[in-house]
Parts: structure tokens; C-alpha cells; sequence
């Protein structure tokens, strides 16, 4: 099926769409051809930009009552919980709907890693993507430090205090985040105006992440292009409109679970103190979408070196397109990459697990360990497994897997047969 070219139904319309071509657009996006034989993986990224949505909307309702200073934000956060219509609510989707939004991008990912939509052509995508999610824990990591507790504070100056490892200029840098000499009003004041500023930079980014989908098309599960023009692709819409609602009627089903019978589960209790910089907590940790990329910075010995390693486990991501030179896109038909894959799994749920642990003992060993495998994984596996995999023979088209079955075709002949009226022995 090849997309219909839209064509104004009326002189209104047609003088409104050559000057500015939104309907045009919506129509574009209306009938786009969709693989027919995409499954419930790829309906994260209709839940995303719902989560995106979310998080905006109830971001600005919630600025409109925030104070960004350090003697008031504390006593503003609890204002909105308590005096605020609704206030409460609006705090514990925002909140939640953090987590609820890394919970997605990363099932997002993963499912790019395993059907290989990282590839060509779709490197841009898969770049702007990683570009989206840096974004996304800037933004993160800026409004967990907002409510001005005592785990906002401190995980602000631990995770800032970073830069000051950069050679020759990291005590400037450090100084220029903060404001001054240490985490204060300053410091508030500019991860308030950033972090309300990002979202908006991140929608920027995800219209890019869209256009740039719409140029090769989308991958499926198989991983072959399908064939323009031909019966393998349908209109988005209603077919796949209608499986991302499902899709995100399920999700919310969890979002709203946490919402009203589990708020502050993904929260630390430390956070409803107030900020004190005379009083350390007794273990620091970042949000838990954010711990496996502290278990790493915690494995390497050194300070620079762990900003480093920190920074390169995300880095790395960006050079995936090439450091995979497999042929083959989908770990369907890649038998031992796929079983490589689920190790890369649970080693960032290791990671993640590590995290959140004190940095000694067994679990300092265990982070170095998986930190290793991690950078092995997309170093050394990734390259080797292209060039020495063998993989399984590809189908000609997307529809062979469904096809090719016993007893499918025989059944589809006798449907055929039944609503047409025809001999259809020959088909095929």
C-alpha cells in the first residue's frame, strides 16, 4: 500500500493548504504506510510522547506555584500538596510520571537494540534518539533536586562535584553550576530555569525523532524493508492508532497504580526532610532510572575516571550503528547475539541493583564486573559477532513467517473461497 496524496476537498481548503500545509501533514500522518506485522513493542513511542505531554502540562501547572528559593521551596512543594487543588495529584503524576516515562524510553531502547532499528538507515533516528534521552535525565536530575529535601541537596552537590574532575577547568565549571562556592539559591534558581526549559528543547527534538522516522520508514520485527507500493503496509490510521490506545490504556493501568495506591514508593524517604548541609545522609542515591549509570561512576577507582566510563556507557550508544556490522538486523535470526542481548539485560538491571547499594564489599566487585561486560559488550562482541555470526536465513517478505505456518494458507484459501465466490487454489 502506497500512501494517497491529499487532495483539497474544498477552495478553502485548498487556499489554507498552500500557504500553510497542515492539512497536507495530517493527512501524511493519517494514512503513512506501517508495516503490517509491527507488534506491541513498537507502540512506546505513541506512550512516550504521551509521557512527554504529561509531564509538560503538569510541569507548568505546578511552576505556577513552586518557589525557587532555597528558605521557600520546601515549604511550597508541601503548599502544593496540601493547600493546592488537586495539587496533589498533579505532584504525584509529575513525579511518577518520571519514572513511569524512563520505564518506557527504556523498553524503547531495548527494543531498538533487539530488532537492530539502530541500523541503516535509520542512524539519524536512532542518534536523535540517544540525544533525547541525555535530555531526558538532565531534566531528571534537575527536578529531583527542586523540592529542596534532604536527597535533593545532597545528591546535587555529590553529582555537580563531578565536574570538578575535569583537568584545569573543572573548579570553574563546578563554580559556574553552582553559582557561587556551594549548592545554594543560586544553584536552585538556575536547575529551576533549566529544568523547565528542557522539556520544550526535548519536544523540539521529538518532532526530529518523527520527521527523520518518516524518511526510511519504520523497521519491523523481521527486520527486511518492506516492498513500496505492495499489500505488506497499512495506514496508521485506525489500524495503528487504535493498538497504541490499547497499548496506552495498559499503561496507564501501572502509571495510575502508582499514583493512587503507591506514590512514594519510588521516592526516598530522605526527600521529605528539608535540605541541610550540616547533616549527611547515610547513603546517597540518585533517582532509581539513574542508578546504573552511578554503579559505574562508583566502579572505577579514580574520580576522572569514573566521569569518563560515566559518560562513555552512554556515548557508546551513539556509535552503535557502526560498531554493529552485522547485515542482519533482527536478533530474530541472529541466534547468538540474541542470547549476548539478554546477558547486556540483566547486567544493566545488575547495574541498576548495584546502584543503590554502598560501594564496598561483593557489591563493588560485582559493579566492576558488569561495568566491564557492559563496555565489552559493544566494543569487542558487537564488531565480532558481525564479522563471525552466522545467521539464520531471512524471509522474502514480512508476511512469510505468518505465511509459511501449516494450515495458514490452506485456512486463508477456504475464508477466500467462502466470501468470494472463487476458485482460489491458485493463489500463492
Amino acid at each position: 500500500m502506497s500512501e494517497e496524496k491529499y487532495v483539497p476537498k474544498t477552495k478553502l481548503a485548498e487556499w489554507f493548504d498552500s500557504r500553510l500545509p497542515l492539512l497536507s501533514l495530517s493527512h501524511h500522518l493519517k494514512s503513512y504506510p506501517t508495516p503490517k506485522n509491527l507488534n506491541y513493542w513498537w507502540t512506546f513511542g505513541g506512550i512516550l510522547t504521551f509521557c512527554l505531554i504529561t509531564q509538560i502540562v503538569t510541569g507548568i501547572i505546578l511552576a505556577m506555584h513552586y518557589v525557587a528559593h532555597t528558605e521557600h521551596a520546601f515549604a511550597s512543594v508541601e503548599h502544593i500538596m496540601r493547600d493546592v487543588n488537586y495539587g496533589w495529584l498533579m505532584r504525584y503524576v509529575h513525579s511518577n510520571g518520571a519514572s513511569m516515562f524512563f520505564l518506557a524510553v527504556y523498553i524503547h531502547i531495548f527494543r531498538g537494540l533487539y530488532f537492530g532499528s539502530y541500523k541503516s538507515p535509520r542512524e539519524m533516528i536512532w542518534i536523535i534518539g540517544i540525544a533525547i534521552y541525555l535530555l531526558m535525565m538532565a531534566t531528571a536530575f534537575m527536578g529531583y533536586v527542586l523540592p529542596w529535601g534532604q536527597m535533593s541537596f545532597w545528591g546535587a552537590t555529590v553529582i555537580t562535584n563531578l565536574f570538578s574532575a575535569i583537568p584545569f577547568i573543572g573548579e570553574s565549571v563546578t563554580n559556574w553550576l553552582w553559582g557561587g562556592f556551594s549548592v545554594d539559591n543560586p544553584t536552585l534558581n538556575r536547575f529551576y530555569s533549566l529544568h523547565y526549559l528542557l522539556p520544550f528543547l526535548t519536544f523540539g527534538l521529538v518532532i526530529l525523532h518523527i520527521w527523520s522516522l518518516h524518511v526510511p520508514g519504520n523497521n519491523n520485527p523481521i527486520g527486511i524493508d518492506v516492498k513500496k507500493g505492495s499489500n505488506e503496509t497499512m495506514p496508521f490510521h485506525p489500524y495503528m492508532v487504535m493498538k497504541d490506545l490499547l497499548a496506552l490504556l495498559a499503561f496507564l493501568l501501572l502509571f495510575f497504580g502508582f499514583v493512587f495506591f503507591l506514590p512514594d514508593f519510588l521516592g526516598h524517604p530522605d526527600n521529605y526532610i528539608p535540605a541541610d548541609p550540616l547533616v549527611t545522609p547515610a547513603h546517597i542515591v540518585p533517582e532509581w532510572y539513574l542508578l546504573p549509570f552511578y554503579a559505574i561512576l562508583r566502579a572505577i577507582p579514580s574520580k576522572l575516571g569514573g566521569v569518563i566510563f560515566m559518560f562513555a556507557s552512554i556515548f557508546v550508544l551513539v556509535g552503535l550503528p557502526w560498531l554493529d556490522s552485522s547485515k542482519v538486523r533482527s536478533a530474530t535470526f541472529r541466534p547468538i547475539y540474541k542470547k549476548f542481548f539478554w546477558v547486556l539485560v540483566i547486567t544493566v538491571i545488575l547495574l541498576g541493583y548495584l546502584g543503590a547499594k554502598p560501594p564496598e564489599g561483593i557489591y563493588l566487585i560485582l559493579a566492576r564486573i558488569a561495568t566491564a561486560y557492559y563496555f565489552i559488550h559493544f566494543l569487542i562482541l558487537l564488531p565480532l559477532l558481525g564479522r563471525y555470526e552466522k545467521t539464520d536465513p531471512l524471509p522474502m517478505s514480512i508476511s512469510d513467517p505468518v505465511l509459511d505456518k501449516p494450515g495458514v494458507m490452506d485456512k486463508f484459501k477456504e475464508m477466500a473461497g467462502k466470501y468470494e465466490g472463487e476458485n482460489v487454489s491458485t493463489f500463492k
